[in-house]
């Protein structure tokens, strides 16, 4: 359950007919900045203000003075960007999202509602609708030799060909606080994560991850 009809629903990002035309999501990785661009460029500006260079942002959106936003960026309706929140471009922010304090984006897709309110890194990832990070976790997005991240299935090996890919979150996961998703991990819908984890692969929708040993269905 790793291809983007089974994480995602489409229609809660202003990026889902990007992603509609990926077979698995990480294949959007390398498109999100000239998309943002080109969707930042329809919007209507009764509703979005251009702040700089290719930064749009929802003119009901709260954006902290502290925080730092650079471009390409489209901030979405009621989404508060908190103090000391650094986006460093190419970042499709959703409906409703906190981008909270110290939390540092880049290279992203957040769907509505996606809250990652506490001294996160999120890099090089997608994060479904009402995922949520908790304080302190994660997204490790290059590996340690700096070789081409490959998502691992099972027995499965799915190459990539990226060489900065960190997590694929569906649509309403929790990841317990202080956790570090390594790069290529894929996480399926409703997936739990047990605060302070090391998760690398895939994990199935609807399981708990408690570790690496013990990954159960959610009952």
């Amino acid at each position: 359950m790793i291809k983007t009809a089974e994480l995602f629903s489409l229609d809660r990002s202003l990026a889902g007919q990007l992603l509609s035309g990926c077979e698995y999501p990480w294949q959007a990785l390398k498109e999100i900045a000239q998309w943002c661009v080109r969707i930042g460029e329809t919007l209507p500006p009764e509703e979005y203000e251009k702040r700089g260079e290719n930064i749009w942002v929802a003119r009901d959106a709260l954006v902290c003075p502290s925080a730092w936003i650079d471009g390409p960026c489209i901030i979405g309706h009621r989404t508060q960007v908190r103090h000391c929140a650094f986006i460093r471009g190419a970042a499709i922010v959703g409906d409703d999202c906190v981008v909270g304090n110290s939390t540092e984006l880049k290279n992203v897709i957040l769907f509505d509602n996606v809250q990652v309110p506490h001294y996160n890194y999120v890099g090089d990832s997608i994060l479904g609708y009402k995922s949520h990070m908790g304080a302190g976790s994660i997204t490790s997005n290059v590996k340690s030799d700096k070789t081409p991240v490959a998502v691992r299935d099972g027995g499965e090996t799915i190459q990539t060909g990226l060489k900065k890919f960190g997590a694929m979150l569906g649509d309403l996961v929790e990841v317990g606080c202080n956790s570090v998703l390594n790069p290529g991990t894929v996480l399926g819908r409703g997936v739990s994560v047990y605060p302070t984890s090391c998760v690398r692969g895939v994990v199935p929708e609807n399981h708990i991850w408690k570790d690496r040993d013990h990954i159960v269905p959610r009952t």
